[in-house]
């Protein structure tokens, strides 16, 4: 579903996951626990996202892609902001 101009995905009302150019390049963004975000930030395809106040990572997708890697943040971005009943498999 589109918002503040790009793709984003929701789990009901909150966004766990958006497509978006930042300066220029192409990235996706994810909300994760705040030692998720630090983990992440170690590698250098990924940075803060310039909003979320620390609960957002985001990772460079115009270079080599770990797609498996990808879609396991999804998943964690997904849990992150649905309610733990909703989230099971």
């Amino acid at each position: 579903m589109p918002a503040w101009g790009h793709p984003t995905f929701k789990a009901g009302r909150k966004t766990f996951c958006a497509f978006e150019i930042v300066r220029e390049r192409p990235s996706i963004a994810f909300r994760l626990p705040p030692t998720d975000v630090t983990a992440a930030l170690k590698d250098t395809r990924f940075f803060a996202t310039p909003y979320g106040r620390g609960l957002w990572v985001s990772v460079w997708i115009d270079g080599p892609v770990d797609w498996k890697q990808i879609g396991g943040l999804v998943d964690r971005s997904y849990r992150t902001v649905t309610p733990s009943r909703r989230a099971r498999p």
